[in-house]
């Protein structure tokens, strides 16, 4: 390494005068910063907690069936396929 001795010493700059530091420790803090009020936002508004209290899943697709088709709530997709394709 080579120097000029017409030229002053200059001591090195210290590290916050680099502004890439700056970056490589602000994104990860923007980041956190942005996570912690996302979970905020997330336990303030929680939705509330769905109990089905009916005892198997086929009552529960009889109950989601138009009242006057009931029956043919649990029919097999094979069938049910084919009689909405006929005239």
């Amino acid at each position: 390494m080579s120097t000029n001795p017409n030229l002053p010493a200059q001591p090195p700059l210290a590290w916050w005068h680099f502004r890439i530091v700056w970056f490589a420790l602000g994104l990860p803090a923007v980041v956190v910063v942005a996570a912690l009020f996302t979970a905020g936002i997330a336990v303030r508004h929680a939705d509330p907690v769905v109990i089905d209290t009916r005892p198997t899943h086929s009552v529960a697709a009889e109950d989601a069936a138009l009242p006057g088709r009931r029956g043919t709530a649990l029919e097999p997709a094979q069938t049910a396929r084919n009689h909405a394709a006929t005239p």
